[in-house]
């Protein structure tokens, strides 16, 4: 037994209990409120434990693609302009020389629009939503580790640092909700650690005070060029544009590890050379620049497993569910709190132990069934743009053929119909269901 181990079963034994409920879920972010939300909406008792206090920061593009609009919907967040939110079009993408803009494509199962909303409140409005539905949400929670029952393995509570005093106290509930992001540490505790065959991304933004502010589309830029040794290089990833509709523009870059010098590029200093290379008149000088440049990483399909194990359930960043061709996060820790929610309340409505576990040991076969097939062909996706050559061919001659973009733009949003939809659909559902669902 590890010393952390020690010290979070000799915290368990002498804290007082705090609460007990049905489930508790670690972090408020996008995909814990989620599950909250639709766990306290079937009537189940939830502990939701965030361990900051809210508003908080996130590192984040800001940008909602139909995808999470859905999710939106689905929690009954009011999403109108008069609320705050900036309504987008689609896609503007520029590389090679080339502008193109796409609109989100019109489909039976997604909007036909994007948002644009700050981390700095948009995590707060998910956490009050669930709260509303009945979450019971303690700010200020640093939770420092799991209960483990000695006698089955299983999880049956955490013990946590509570408000600014950090008394020690312990939750207690016989399903746990690791929604805590990529550090995860409950994860690490229980014994999950990362896949390192799996992609990793990083992405650091900033903002400044900008004309742009007002923008129909979001904006991907597909070149983006290491000059540090005098010799350009187009590296594997992105930089993005996205207006916020409040006098700002969200200006950042993501990259990926495919690239060798991955860990040693002094990111901000990237991004400040990239956007140097601005127009003028946009604004994204140091000296309207609002905020300090961050960075957080972009854990990626499916890069820590298995998403259950002995009562504990992985949602979002804990789980590694980035999408891998574009970097989107926030779509699906919602999706996959709303998945896991929905496998609680079905396998907590059974009425035997076994047949209650057989429904949770379904949550990873679900998971795999639904993004497994399309992680898998992003993962060579990825693989395949860490080649110079193809990144520059892509950015080049790609972008000359709109109907090809057009279906690039539905794979990598991954923004398709199930069942029927157009030809596009068809072929990218049918490569996705081909593809090993590891």
């Amino acid at each position: 037994m590890s010393q952390s181990t020690q010290q979070t079963q000799q915290t368990a034994q002498s804290a007082a209990v705090e609460a007990e409920a049905d489930v508790i879920v670690v972090g408020a972010g996008p995909a814990g409120s989620t599950t909250a939300y639709h766990l306290a909406r079937a009537g189940l008792e939830v502990l939701l434990l965030e361990k900051a206090q809210f508003p908080r920061e996130k590192v984040c593009g800001d940008g909602l693609t139909p995808r999470a609009v859905k999710q939106l919907v689905d929690m009954g967040i009011d999403i109108s302009e008069e609320a705050g939110w900036l309504r987008n079009k689609g896609l503007r993408i520029i590389g090679g020389g080339v502008r193109l803009e796409l609109d989100w494509p019109e489909l039976a199962s997604f909007p036909d629009y994007g948002l644009v909303r700050k981390r700095a409140d948009f995590d707060e409005l998910l956490a009050s939503q669930a709260e509303k539905a009945g979450a019971k949400l303690h700010q200020l929670c640093n939770v420092t580790g799991p209960i483990v029952d000695p006698r089955t393995g299983r999880i049956t509570g955490v013990t946590a640092k509570l408000g600014e005093e950090k008394r020690e106290v312990v939750f207690k509930a016989p399903l746990v909700v690791a929604a805590d992001g990529n550090s995860t540490r409950l994860s690490l505790a229980m014994g999950l650690h990362r896949r390192d065959d799996r992609p990793m991304g990083v992405a650091y933004r900033t903002y400044f005070n900008s004309p742009r502010s007002e923008d129909d589309y979001l904006e991907s830029w597909l070149e983006l060029w290491d000059r540090r040794s005098g010799q350009e290089k187009l590296l594997p990833g992105y930089g993005w544009i996205f207006g916020m509709g409040d006098g700002t523009s969200n200006v950042g870059l993501g990259l990926l590890n495919t690239t060798k010098s991955f860990k040693d590029i002094d990111y901000r200093e990237l991004l400040k050379v990239w956007c140097a290379g601005m127009p003028e008149e946009w604004g994204y000088t140091p000296e309207n620049m609002t905020e300090p440049i961050r960075g957080a990483a972009l854990p990626m399909a499916f890069n820590r497993q298995p998403h259950y194990t002995r009562g504990f359930l992985l949602v979002g960043d804990a789980g590694g569910m980035v999408n891998p061709f574009n970097g989107e996060g926030i779509a699906y820790a919602m999706e996959s709190g709303q998945i896991a929610a929905g496998v609680i309340v079905q396998a907590l409505a059974r009425q035997t132990d076994l047949g209650r576990e057989r429904a949770l040991e379904a949550y990873p076969t679900i998971l795999k069934d639904i993004y497994g097939g399309y992680y898998s062909l992003g993962r060579g996706f990825v693989k395949a743009i860490g080649n110079p050559l193809v990144m520059r061919m892509a950015a080049q001659h790609g972008l000359t053929h709109p109907v090809l973009m057009k279906f690039v733009l539905k794979l990598l949003a991954n923004l398709t119909d199930p069942q029927g939809g157009d030809a596009m659909d068809r072929i990218i559902n049918g490569l996705a269901k081909v593809a090993p669902r590891a």
